[in-house]
Protein backbone atom coordinates (compact mmCIF):
# COMPACT_ATOMS: atom_id res chain seq x y z
CA UNK A 1 0.00 0.00 0.00
CA UNK A 2 1.40 3.40 -1.01
CA UNK A 3 1.87 6.25 1.45
CA UNK A 4 -0.90 8.24 -0.25
CA UNK A 5 -3.36 5.34 -0.02
CA UNK A 6 -2.55 4.71 3.63
CA UNK A 7 -2.89 8.42 4.42
CA UNK A 8 -6.21 8.69 2.60
CA UNK A 9 -7.68 5.60 4.24
CA UNK A 10 -6.64 6.78 7.68
CA UNK A 11 -8.16 10.19 7.03
CA UNK A 12 -11.36 8.62 5.68
CA UNK A 13 -11.75 6.51 8.82
CA UNK A 14 -11.43 9.61 11.00
CA UNK A 15 -13.80 11.59 8.80
CA UNK A 16 -16.37 8.78 8.83
CA UNK A 17 -16.28 8.54 12.61
CA UNK A 18 -16.88 12.27 12.90
CA UNK A 19 -19.82 11.97 10.50
CA UNK A 20 -21.23 9.08 12.51
CA UNK A 21 -20.87 11.06 15.73
CA UNK A 22 -22.74 14.01 14.20
CA UNK A 23 -25.55 11.66 13.17
CA UNK A 24 -26.50 11.40 16.86
CA UNK A 25 -27.54 15.04 17.37
CA UNK A 26 -28.45 15.87 13.76
CA UNK A 27 -29.52 12.67 12.02
CA UNK A 28 -28.47 11.84 8.48
CA UNK A 29 -30.83 14.34 6.85
CA UNK A 30 -29.42 17.31 8.77
CA UNK A 31 -25.83 16.13 9.29
CA UNK A 32 -23.73 19.01 7.90
CA UNK A 33 -20.80 16.81 6.88
CA UNK A 34 -23.06 14.61 4.75
CA UNK A 35 -24.46 17.60 2.86
CA UNK A 36 -21.49 19.94 2.44
CA UNK A 37 -22.22 20.59 -1.22
CA UNK A 38 -25.82 21.62 -0.54
CA UNK A 39 -24.81 23.79 2.42
CA UNK A 40 -22.12 25.45 0.30
CA UNK A 41 -24.65 26.30 -2.41
CA UNK A 42 -27.04 27.64 0.22
CA UNK A 43 -24.34 29.89 1.65
CA UNK A 44 -23.50 31.08 -1.85
CA UNK A 45 -27.13 32.07 -2.46
CA UNK A 46 -27.05 34.06 0.79
CA UNK A 47 -23.89 35.80 -0.41
CA UNK A 48 -25.47 36.56 -3.79
CA UNK A 49 -28.77 37.77 -2.33
CA UNK A 50 -27.22 40.06 0.28
CA UNK A 51 -24.65 41.26 -2.25
CA UNK A 52 -27.33 42.29 -4.74
CA UNK A 53 -29.12 44.30 -2.04
CA UNK A 54 -25.93 46.03 -0.92
CA UNK A 55 -24.97 46.86 -4.51
CA UNK A 56 -28.34 48.50 -5.18
CA UNK A 57 -28.28 50.73 -2.07
CA UNK A 58 -24.60 51.68 -1.92
CA UNK A 59 -23.37 54.93 -3.46
CA UNK A 60 -20.87 54.61 -6.28
CA UNK A 61 -17.45 56.17 -6.06
CA UNK A 62 -14.36 55.34 -4.09
CA UNK A 63 -15.19 57.76 -1.25
CA UNK A 64 -18.98 57.62 -1.44
CA UNK A 65 -19.08 53.84 -1.03
CA UNK A 66 -17.14 54.08 2.24
CA UNK A 67 -19.58 56.62 3.63
CA UNK A 68 -22.68 54.73 2.49
CA UNK A 69 -21.52 51.36 3.80
CA UNK A 70 -20.67 53.02 7.09
CA UNK A 71 -24.16 54.52 7.26
CA UNK A 72 -25.75 51.13 6.61
CA UNK A 73 -23.60 49.46 9.24
CA UNK A 74 -24.31 51.95 12.03
CA UNK A 75 -27.44 54.01 11.34
CA UNK A 76 -29.36 51.19 9.62
CA UNK A 77 -27.80 48.31 11.53
CA UNK A 78 -31.12 46.47 11.84
CA UNK A 79 -31.29 45.90 8.07
CA UNK A 80 -28.33 47.09 6.05
CA UNK A 81 -25.87 46.31 8.84
CA UNK A 82 -27.23 42.80 9.38
CA UNK A 83 -27.22 42.12 5.64
CA UNK A 84 -23.64 43.32 5.36
CA UNK A 85 -22.61 41.02 8.21
CA UNK A 86 -24.56 38.17 6.66
CA UNK A 87 -22.70 38.79 3.41
CA UNK A 88 -19.36 38.60 5.19
CA UNK A 89 -20.07 35.57 7.40
CA UNK A 90 -21.80 33.60 4.63
CA UNK A 91 -18.73 34.17 2.45
CA UNK A 92 -16.47 32.88 5.24
CA UNK A 93 -18.77 29.90 5.72
CA UNK A 94 -18.70 29.16 2.00
CA UNK A 95 -14.90 29.07 2.02
CA UNK A 96 -14.87 26.74 5.03
CA UNK A 97 -17.50 24.40 3.61
CA UNK A 98 -15.81 24.36 0.20
CA UNK A 99 -12.50 23.21 1.71
CA UNK A 100 -14.21 20.61 3.91
CA UNK A 101 -16.03 19.30 0.83
CA UNK A 102 -12.72 19.01 -1.02
CA UNK A 103 -11.08 17.16 1.89
CA UNK A 104 -14.06 14.82 2.29
CA UNK A 105 -14.11 13.85 -1.37
CA UNK A 106 -10.37 13.16 -1.25
CA UNK A 107 -10.72 11.09 1.93
CA UNK A 108 -13.32 8.85 0.31
CA UNK A 109 -11.34 8.53 -2.94
CA UNK A 110 -13.89 10.35 -5.06
CA UNK A 111 -11.56 11.89 -7.61
CA UNK A 112 -11.26 9.30 -10.38
CA UNK A 113 -13.39 7.15 -12.65
CA UNK A 114 -16.95 8.38 -13.08
CA UNK A 115 -16.22 11.20 -10.62
CA UNK A 116 -13.24 12.52 -12.59
CA UNK A 117 -15.23 15.27 -14.33
CA UNK A 118 -16.67 16.63 -11.09
CA UNK A 119 -13.22 16.61 -9.47
CA UNK A 120 -11.52 18.39 -12.36
CA UNK A 121 -14.23 21.05 -12.69
CA UNK A 122 -14.21 21.66 -8.94
CA UNK A 123 -10.55 22.64 -8.62
CA UNK A 124 -10.78 25.93 -10.61
CA UNK A 125 -13.74 26.95 -8.44
CA UNK A 126 -11.37 27.33 -5.49
CA UNK A 127 -9.40 30.01 -7.35
CA UNK A 128 -12.59 31.79 -8.44
CA UNK A 129 -14.02 31.73 -4.91
CA UNK A 130 -10.93 33.32 -3.38
CA UNK A 131 -10.63 35.86 -6.18
CA UNK A 132 -14.24 36.92 -5.58
CA UNK A 133 -13.74 37.03 -1.82
CA UNK A 134 -10.56 39.09 -1.91
CA UNK A 135 -12.04 41.48 -4.47
CA UNK A 136 -15.08 41.98 -2.26
CA UNK A 137 -12.96 43.42 0.52
CA UNK A 138 -11.56 46.04 -1.83
CA UNK A 139 -14.93 47.66 -2.64
CA UNK A 140 -15.28 49.18 0.85
CA UNK A 141 -11.87 50.81 0.37
CA UNK A 142 -10.93 51.03 4.02
CA UNK A 143 -7.48 50.33 5.42
CA UNK A 144 -8.01 46.57 5.21
CA UNK A 145 -8.90 46.96 1.53
CA UNK A 146 -5.81 49.10 1.08
CA UNK A 147 -3.62 46.46 2.72
CA UNK A 148 -5.20 43.65 0.68
CA UNK A 149 -5.00 45.51 -2.63
CA UNK A 150 -1.38 46.47 -2.08
CA UNK A 151 -0.39 42.98 -0.93
CA UNK A 152 -2.19 41.38 -3.86
CA UNK A 153 -0.54 43.75 -6.32
CA UNK A 154 2.88 42.93 -4.89
CA UNK A 155 2.07 39.25 -5.13
CA UNK A 156 0.98 39.60 -8.75
CA UNK A 157 4.09 41.64 -9.59
CA UNK A 158 6.20 38.58 -8.92
CA UNK A 159 4.59 36.89 -11.93
CA UNK A 160 6.09 37.89 -15.30
CA UNK A 161 2.75 39.07 -16.72
CA UNK A 162 2.94 42.85 -16.27
CA UNK A 163 5.35 45.18 -18.01
CA UNK A 164 5.13 47.65 -15.12
CA UNK A 165 4.72 46.78 -11.44
CA UNK A 166 1.03 47.08 -10.56
CA UNK A 167 1.86 47.97 -6.96
CA UNK A 168 2.82 51.45 -8.17
CA UNK A 169 -0.89 52.18 -8.51
CA UNK A 170 -1.13 52.26 -4.71
CA UNK A 171 1.84 54.48 -3.97
CA UNK A 172 0.03 57.83 -3.81
CA UNK A 173 -3.53 58.99 -3.03
CA UNK A 174 -3.85 60.59 -6.49
CA UNK A 175 -3.48 57.21 -8.17
CA UNK A 176 -6.90 56.01 -6.96
CA UNK A 177 -10.05 57.36 -8.67
CA UNK A 178 -13.64 56.36 -9.26
CA UNK A 179 -12.49 54.32 -12.26
CA UNK A 180 -10.73 52.08 -9.79
CA UNK A 181 -14.06 51.56 -8.02
CA UNK A 182 -15.67 50.61 -11.35
CA UNK A 183 -12.98 48.00 -11.85
CA UNK A 184 -13.57 46.63 -8.34
CA UNK A 185 -17.29 46.28 -8.98
CA UNK A 186 -16.59 44.51 -12.25
CA UNK A 187 -14.28 42.05 -10.48
CA UNK A 188 -16.65 41.45 -7.58
CA UNK A 189 -19.64 40.80 -9.86
CA UNK A 190 -17.95 39.20 -12.86
CA UNK A 191 -15.92 36.64 -10.93
CA UNK A 192 -18.92 35.35 -8.91
CA UNK A 193 -20.84 34.96 -12.17
CA UNK A 194 -18.00 32.78 -13.46
CA UNK A 195 -18.12 30.90 -10.16
CA UNK A 196 -21.84 30.19 -10.54
CA UNK A 197 -21.29 29.06 -14.14
CA UNK A 198 -18.48 26.82 -12.95
CA UNK A 199 -20.70 25.34 -10.23
CA UNK A 200 -23.28 24.46 -12.88
CA UNK A 201 -20.58 22.66 -14.85
CA UNK A 202 -19.44 20.97 -11.64
CA UNK A 203 -22.80 19.30 -10.94
CA UNK A 204 -24.58 19.09 -14.29
CA UNK A 205 -23.51 15.45 -14.80
CA UNK A 206 -25.13 14.49 -11.50
CA UNK A 207 -28.86 13.80 -11.29
CA UNK A 208 -31.09 14.61 -8.31
CA UNK A 209 -28.63 17.26 -7.08
CA UNK A 210 -29.25 18.67 -3.61
CA UNK A 211 -29.19 22.35 -4.47
CA UNK A 212 -30.31 23.16 -0.93
CA UNK A 213 -29.95 21.31 2.39
CA UNK A 214 -32.93 20.30 4.50
CA UNK A 215 -35.24 23.02 5.82
CA UNK A 216 -34.02 22.55 9.37
CA UNK A 217 -30.40 22.79 8.24
CA UNK A 218 -31.18 26.00 6.32
CA UNK A 219 -32.99 27.56 9.28
CA UNK A 220 -30.20 26.58 11.68
CA UNK A 221 -27.49 27.91 9.36
CA UNK A 222 -29.31 31.20 8.84
CA UNK A 223 -29.92 31.54 12.61
CA UNK A 224 -26.20 31.05 13.31
CA UNK A 225 -25.25 33.65 10.71
CA UNK A 226 -27.79 36.16 12.04
CA UNK A 227 -26.58 35.51 15.58
CA UNK A 228 -22.99 36.22 14.53
CA UNK A 229 -24.14 39.32 12.68
CA UNK A 230 -25.81 40.69 15.79
CA UNK A 231 -23.11 39.70 18.28
CA UNK A 232 -20.14 40.75 16.15
CA UNK A 233 -21.31 42.92 13.26
CA UNK A 234 -19.00 43.44 10.31
CA UNK A 235 -17.74 47.03 10.43
CA UNK A 236 -15.38 49.01 8.28
CA UNK A 237 -11.85 49.79 9.35
CA UNK A 238 -10.65 53.43 9.12
CA UNK A 239 -10.77 54.81 5.56
CA UNK A 240 -7.90 53.96 3.24
CA UNK A 241 -5.06 56.44 3.09
CA UNK A 242 -2.23 55.61 0.74
CA UNK A 243 -0.04 58.19 2.49
CA UNK A 244 0.01 56.06 5.65
CA UNK A 245 0.65 52.45 6.56
CA UNK A 246 -2.43 50.63 7.94
CA UNK A 247 -2.28 49.82 11.64
CA UNK A 248 -4.01 47.07 13.58
CA UNK A 249 -7.01 45.83 11.60
CA UNK A 250 -9.97 43.50 11.96
CA UNK A 251 -8.65 40.67 9.79
CA UNK A 252 -10.52 37.89 7.96
CA UNK A 253 -8.38 34.77 8.10
CA UNK A 254 -10.81 32.68 6.04
CA UNK A 255 -10.30 34.75 2.89
CA UNK A 256 -7.23 36.96 3.37
CA UNK A 257 -4.81 34.43 4.83
CA UNK A 258 -2.52 34.78 1.80
CA UNK A 259 -1.36 38.23 2.87
CA UNK A 260 0.23 37.30 6.23
CA UNK A 261 1.57 34.15 4.59
CA UNK A 262 3.30 36.33 1.99
CA UNK A 263 4.72 38.62 4.69
CA UNK A 264 5.97 35.63 6.65
CA UNK A 265 7.64 34.01 3.62
CA UNK A 266 7.85 35.52 0.14
CA UNK A 267 5.79 35.82 -3.06
CA UNK A 268 7.88 33.05 -4.62
CA UNK A 269 7.05 30.62 -1.82
CA UNK A 270 3.34 31.55 -1.86
CA UNK A 271 3.02 31.07 -5.61
CA UNK A 272 4.97 27.81 -5.38
CA UNK A 273 2.52 26.59 -2.74
CA UNK A 274 -0.54 27.69 -4.71
CA UNK A 275 0.59 26.23 -8.02
CA UNK A 276 2.00 23.14 -6.33
CA UNK A 277 -1.21 22.33 -4.45
CA UNK A 278 -3.29 22.99 -7.58
CA UNK A 279 -1.05 20.73 -9.67
CA UNK A 280 -1.25 18.04 -6.99
CA UNK A 281 -5.04 18.18 -6.98
CA UNK A 282 -5.11 17.84 -10.76
CA UNK A 283 -2.60 14.97 -10.60
CA UNK A 284 -4.45 12.92 -7.96
CA UNK A 285 -6.49 10.97 -10.55
CA UNK A 286 -3.21 9.85 -12.13
CA UNK A 287 -2.09 8.10 -8.94
CA UNK A 288 -2.80 4.36 -8.55
CA UNK A 289 -6.42 3.69 -7.66
CA UNK A 290 -8.82 0.72 -7.80
CA UNK A 291 -9.70 -0.53 -11.25
CA UNK A 292 -13.18 0.63 -12.33
CA UNK A 293 -15.92 -1.97 -12.17
CA UNK A 294 -17.78 -3.00 -15.35
CA UNK A 295 -20.58 -0.65 -16.34
CA UNK A 296 -24.22 -1.64 -16.53
CA UNK A 297 -25.26 -3.57 -19.65
CA UNK A 298 -28.60 -3.21 -21.46
CA UNK A 299 -30.32 -6.19 -23.07
CA UNK A 300 -32.51 -4.80 -25.91
CA UNK A 301 -34.76 -7.88 -25.97
CA UNK A 302 -35.78 -7.34 -22.35
CA UNK A 303 -35.67 -3.54 -22.11
CA UNK A 304 -39.19 -2.06 -22.22
CA UNK A 305 -38.08 1.58 -22.30
CA UNK A 306 -39.93 2.30 -19.03
CA UNK A 307 -37.55 5.12 -17.95
CA UNK A 308 -37.16 3.81 -14.39
CA UNK A 309 -33.40 3.34 -14.72
CA UNK A 310 -33.14 6.83 -16.21
CA UNK A 311 -35.08 8.29 -13.28
CA UNK A 312 -33.07 6.47 -10.61
CA UNK A 313 -29.49 6.75 -11.92
CA UNK A 314 -27.52 8.99 -9.53
CA UNK A 315 -24.99 10.11 -12.14
CA UNK A 316 -27.06 10.71 -15.30
CA UNK A 317 -25.30 7.78 -16.98
CA UNK A 318 -28.45 6.56 -18.73
CA UNK A 319 -30.26 8.06 -21.71
CA UNK A 320 -33.19 6.83 -23.77
CA UNK A 321 -33.12 6.32 -27.51
CA UNK A 322 -35.35 4.78 -30.16
CA UNK A 323 -35.46 0.99 -29.93
CA UNK A 324 -33.65 -0.43 -32.98
CA UNK A 325 -36.02 -3.35 -33.55
CA UNK A 326 -39.30 -2.36 -31.88
CA UNK A 327 -40.98 0.68 -33.46
CA UNK A 328 -42.61 2.99 -30.93
CA UNK A 329 -40.49 1.67 -28.07
CA UNK A 330 -37.45 3.23 -26.44
CA UNK A 331 -34.21 1.66 -25.30
CA UNK A 332 -31.92 2.56 -22.40
CA UNK A 333 -28.35 3.46 -23.34
CA UNK A 334 -25.54 3.51 -20.76
CA UNK A 335 -22.66 6.00 -20.92
CA UNK A 336 -19.81 3.85 -19.60
CA UNK A 337 -17.72 6.90 -18.68
CA UNK A 338 -20.43 8.12 -16.30
CA UNK A 339 -21.62 4.77 -14.95
CA UNK A 340 -20.79 4.25 -11.27
CA UNK A 341 -21.35 0.47 -11.48
CA UNK A 342 -23.66 0.73 -8.47
CA UNK A 343 -26.45 -1.47 -9.85
CA UNK A 344 -29.22 0.94 -8.83
CA UNK A 345 -30.55 0.71 -12.38
CA UNK A 346 -30.85 -3.08 -12.13
CA UNK A 347 -32.85 -2.67 -8.94
CA UNK A 348 -35.26 -0.33 -10.71
CA UNK A 349 -35.85 -2.55 -13.76
CA UNK A 350 -39.29 -4.23 -13.77
CA UNK A 351 -37.81 -7.27 -15.55
CA UNK A 352 -35.50 -7.94 -12.56
CA UNK A 353 -38.17 -9.81 -10.62
CA UNK A 354 -37.03 -13.29 -9.49
CA UNK A 355 -40.56 -14.65 -10.00
CA UNK A 356 -39.97 -14.93 -13.73
CA UNK A 357 -39.96 -18.62 -14.55
CA UNK A 358 -37.10 -18.51 -17.03
CA UNK A 359 -34.30 -20.84 -16.03
CA UNK A 360 -31.78 -18.09 -16.77
CA UNK A 361 -33.04 -14.67 -15.76
CA UNK A 362 -32.02 -11.99 -18.28
CA UNK A 363 -33.06 -8.48 -17.32
CA UNK A 364 -33.42 -5.24 -19.27
CA UNK A 365 -30.36 -3.76 -17.56
CA UNK A 366 -27.90 -5.60 -15.37
CA UNK A 367 -24.48 -5.59 -13.72
CA UNK A 368 -21.91 -8.02 -15.19
CA UNK A 369 -20.12 -8.41 -11.82
CA UNK A 370 -23.33 -9.34 -9.96
CA UNK A 371 -26.16 -10.21 -12.37
CA UNK A 372 -29.71 -10.48 -11.09
CA UNK A 373 -29.78 -14.12 -12.24
CA UNK A 374 -26.72 -14.92 -10.10
CA UNK A 375 -28.36 -13.08 -7.19
CA UNK A 376 -31.46 -15.25 -7.55
CA UNK A 377 -29.38 -18.43 -7.69
CA UNK A 378 -27.39 -17.33 -4.63
CA UNK A 379 -30.61 -16.66 -2.73
CA UNK A 380 -32.12 -20.02 -3.68
CA UNK A 381 -29.01 -21.89 -2.52
CA UNK A 382 -28.97 -19.91 0.74
CA UNK A 383 -32.66 -20.60 1.38
CA UNK A 384 -32.15 -24.33 0.85
CA UNK A 385 -29.42 -24.39 3.49
CA UNK A 386 -31.28 -22.46 6.19
CA UNK A 387 -32.16 -24.39 9.32
CA UNK A 388 -33.49 -23.57 12.74
CA UNK A 389 -36.55 -22.06 14.34
CA UNK A 390 -36.27 -18.55 12.89
CA UNK A 391 -34.61 -18.32 9.48
CA UNK A 392 -33.51 -14.89 8.34
CA UNK A 393 -32.02 -13.60 5.09
CA UNK A 394 -29.84 -10.49 5.26
CA UNK A 395 -29.29 -8.37 2.15
CA UNK A 396 -26.41 -6.05 3.04
CA UNK A 397 -24.38 -3.36 1.33
CA UNK A 398 -20.75 -4.46 1.17
CA UNK A 399 -19.65 -0.86 1.83
CA UNK A 400 -21.50 -0.70 5.12
CA UNK A 401 -21.27 -2.80 8.28
CA UNK A 402 -19.70 -6.25 7.92
CA UNK A 403 -22.75 -8.51 7.81
CA UNK A 404 -20.69 -11.56 6.87
CA UNK A 405 -19.83 -12.20 10.53
CA UNK A 406 -23.54 -12.78 11.24
CA UNK A 407 -23.87 -15.75 8.87
CA UNK A 408 -25.10 -18.89 10.65
CA UNK A 409 -27.20 -21.98 10.03
CA UNK A 410 -30.34 -19.88 10.56
CA UNK A 411 -29.01 -16.69 8.96
CA UNK A 412 -28.04 -16.22 5.31
CA UNK A 413 -26.05 -13.14 4.32
CA UNK A 414 -26.02 -11.87 0.75
CA UNK A 415 -23.72 -8.95 0.01
CA UNK A 416 -24.66 -6.37 -2.60
CA UNK A 417 -22.71 -3.75 -4.52
CA UNK A 418 -25.31 -1.35 -3.15
CA UNK A 419 -28.68 -2.13 -1.61
CA UNK A 420 -30.13 0.05 -4.36
CA UNK A 421 -29.50 -2.84 -6.77
CA UNK A 422 -31.92 -5.09 -4.83
CA UNK A 423 -35.24 -5.48 -6.67
CA UNK A 424 -37.99 -5.31 -4.00
CA UNK A 425 -39.48 -8.57 -5.31
CA UNK A 426 -36.46 -10.40 -3.85
CA UNK A 427 -37.80 -9.72 -0.36
CA UNK A 428 -41.07 -11.44 -1.18
CA UNK A 429 -39.20 -14.21 -3.03
CA UNK A 430 -37.13 -14.93 0.10
CA UNK A 431 -40.21 -15.02 2.32
CA UNK A 432 -42.03 -17.38 -0.06
CA UNK A 433 -38.89 -19.50 -0.32
CA UNK A 434 -38.72 -20.39 3.36
CA UNK A 435 -37.32 -17.36 5.18
CA UNK A 436 -39.17 -16.18 8.28
CA UNK A 437 -37.87 -12.66 7.89
CA UNK A 438 -35.72 -10.45 5.68
CA UNK A 439 -33.34 -7.79 6.99
CA UNK A 440 -32.03 -5.19 4.53
CA UNK A 441 -28.92 -3.42 5.86
CA UNK A 442 -28.37 -0.13 4.06
CA UNK A 443 -25.84 2.62 4.59
CA UNK A 444 -26.78 5.40 6.96
CA UNK A 445 -29.07 8.17 5.80
CA UNK A 446 -27.00 10.39 3.52
CA UNK A 447 -23.99 8.06 3.72
CA UNK A 448 -24.42 6.01 0.54
CA UNK A 449 -21.22 5.97 -1.50
CA UNK A 450 -23.42 6.19 -4.60
CA UNK A 451 -25.51 9.04 -3.17
CA UNK A 452 -29.01 7.60 -3.58
CA UNK A 453 -28.82 3.86 -2.91
CA UNK A 454 -30.09 4.02 0.66
CA UNK A 455 -32.87 6.47 -0.23
CA UNK A 456 -34.18 4.53 -3.23
CA UNK A 457 -34.02 1.25 -1.28
CA UNK A 458 -36.12 2.54 1.60
CA UNK A 459 -38.63 4.24 -0.70
CA UNK A 460 -39.10 1.09 -2.81
CA UNK A 461 -39.54 -1.18 0.18
CA UNK A 462 -41.94 1.26 1.84
CA UNK A 463 -44.07 1.50 -1.30
CA UNK A 464 -43.10 5.09 -2.10
CA UNK A 465 -41.18 4.48 -5.33
CA UNK A 466 -41.42 2.15 -8.30
CA UNK A 467 -40.76 -0.70 -8.38
CA UNK A 468 -42.24 -1.09 -4.91
CA UNK A 469 -42.68 -4.04 -2.61
CA UNK A 470 -46.14 -5.54 -2.96
CA UNK A 471 -48.57 -4.73 -0.15
CA UNK A 472 -49.28 -8.40 0.39
CA UNK A 473 -45.82 -8.70 2.00
CA UNK A 474 -46.33 -8.41 5.78
CA UNK A 475 -44.34 -5.48 7.25
CA UNK A 476 -43.63 -7.56 10.36
CA UNK A 477 -41.40 -9.85 8.27
CA UNK A 478 -39.20 -7.05 6.93
CA UNK A 479 -36.61 -4.98 8.77
CA UNK A 480 -34.75 -2.00 7.31
CA UNK A 481 -31.58 -1.15 9.22
CA UNK A 482 -29.05 1.60 8.53
CA UNK A 483 -25.50 0.54 9.42
CA UNK A 484 -22.29 2.17 8.18
CA UNK A 485 -18.79 0.71 8.15
CA UNK A 486 -18.29 1.11 11.92
CA UNK A 487 -21.74 -0.15 12.90
CA UNK A 488 -21.06 -3.88 13.21
CA UNK A 489 -22.45 -3.95 16.75
CA UNK A 490 -25.51 -1.98 15.70
CA UNK A 491 -26.20 -4.49 12.94
CA UNK A 492 -25.75 -7.47 15.28
CA UNK A 493 -28.05 -5.88 17.84
CA UNK A 494 -30.63 -5.08 15.18
CA UNK A 495 -30.57 -8.68 13.96
CA UNK A 496 -31.09 -10.00 17.50
CA UNK A 497 -34.02 -7.66 18.06
CA UNK A 498 -35.55 -8.59 14.70
CA UNK A 499 -35.22 -12.28 15.50
CA UNK A 500 -36.87 -11.79 18.88
CA UNK A 501 -39.72 -9.92 17.21
CA UNK A 502 -40.24 -12.69 14.67
CA UNK A 503 -40.25 -15.35 17.39
CA UNK A 504 -42.90 -13.41 19.29
CA UNK A 505 -45.29 -13.53 16.32
CA UNK A 506 -48.10 -16.09 16.41
CA UNK A 507 -47.25 -19.22 14.45
CA UNK A 508 -48.00 -18.83 10.74
CA UNK A 509 -49.91 -15.62 11.49
CA UNK A 510 -48.84 -13.76 8.40
CA UNK A 511 -46.71 -16.19 6.43
CA UNK A 512 -46.85 -16.02 2.68
CA UNK A 513 -47.68 -19.21 0.76
CA UNK A 514 -44.54 -20.87 -0.63
CA UNK A 515 -43.35 -20.39 -4.18
CA UNK A 516 -40.82 -22.73 -5.76
CA UNK A 517 -39.64 -21.45 -9.11
CA UNK A 518 -38.00 -24.75 -10.14
CA UNK A 519 -41.15 -26.72 -9.50
CA UNK A 520 -43.25 -24.20 -11.40
CA UNK A 521 -40.79 -24.16 -14.28
CA UNK A 522 -40.80 -27.93 -14.76
CA UNK A 523 -44.52 -28.45 -14.16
Amino acid sequence: MSFHTALRKGASSVFLRIEEALDVPFGGTDNPLRHLGAIGLYLLWIVVGTGLYLYTVLDTGIEAVYRSIGYLSTEQWYLGGVLRSLHRYAADGFMLVMMLHLIREWCYGRYHGFRLYSWMTGIPLIWLAYAAGIGGYWIVWDQLAQLSATATAELLDWLPIFSEPSARNFMSPDSISDRFFTMLVFIHIGVPLLLILGLWAHVHRISHVDYLPSRRAMVATLAILIGLSLLKPALSNPPANLATVPGALDFDWFILFLHPLTDFSSPAIVWSLLFGVTALLFALPLLPHPRPQPAAVVDPANCTGCDRCLADCPYAAIAMTQHPSRPGFRLAVVDTDLCAACGICAGSCPSSTPFRRRETLVTGIDMPQQPVNALREQLEVALARLEGRTRIVIFACTRGADAGTLAAVDTAVIGLICTGMLPPAFVEYALRGGADGVLVATCRNGGCDFRLGELWTSQRLLGQREPHLRRTVPPSRLQLLAASAHDDRTLAKGLAEFRARLEALPAASDRLPPYLRSASHHA
